[in-house]
């Protein structure tokens, strides 16, 4: 038997978030930190996902333990009210996303899921799964990379002019650096 009145049930059961939950924004802070840019909530795919990390092809669902069935077949045994209602619907759930991560699968993406208590309590973990595999897709990808050859590149190369000497003294004052523009990319 519920504890708690029909009204009370349905206060909280509408305050149940579907995107931008804690697990999602402490996992989107954490990547971004570690400078992997993303998508949230990315609907351009299949189960629109909570990440999608586009120029690697990643897709990351944060998934809530009862909502997405973690431990399911004896999680289940243990539902007191509602029962069929509830079993069919996470049932429904965990068959919607193995078809959505076949489906990206399919399309080349490579799929992550990550439960909320290991988000929680071992997040560096999950992040060195994402990172590892973003930095596997950037070394297998033939992609031409602007930033990297441009910092790679030898200083003198990147100078406008070397040495003002060489110029006479109009061109000096245009060398000065409060003329010259800042490029900042």
């Amino acid at each position: 038997m519920d504890p708690l009145t029909p009204e009370q049930r349905h206060k909280c059961m509408s305050h149940i978030k579907s995107k931008d939950t804690s697990i999602e924004n402490l996992f989107r802070k954490a990547l971004w930190r570690e400078g992997i840019r993303y998508r949230k909530n990315y609907g351009k795919l299949p189960g629109k996902p909570d990440i999608a990390i586009t120029k690697s092809k990643i897709a990351i669902f944060c998934d809530g333990e009862f909502w997405h069935g973690k431990d399911w077949n004896s999680r289940k045994d243990r539902l007191q009210t509602n029962r069929d209602y509830w079993i069919r619907k996470i049932e429904r759930n965990i068959n919607r996303d193995d078809e959505n991560d076949l489906k990206l699968e399919r399309m080349g993406w490579t799929v992550f899921h990550f439960w909320g208590q290991d988000i929680k309590k071992h997040l560096e973990a999950c992040i060195g799964e994402v990172k590892e595999k973003v930095i596997e897709i950037g070394n297998n990808s033939d992609e031409y990379n602007y930033y990297s050859e441009y910092e790679q590149a030898e200083p003198d190369i990147l100078a406008a002019a070397d040495n003002a000497a060489e110029y006479g003294p109009d061109e000096k004052a245009e060398l000065d650096p409060r003329n010259l523009k800042k490029f900042n990319r």
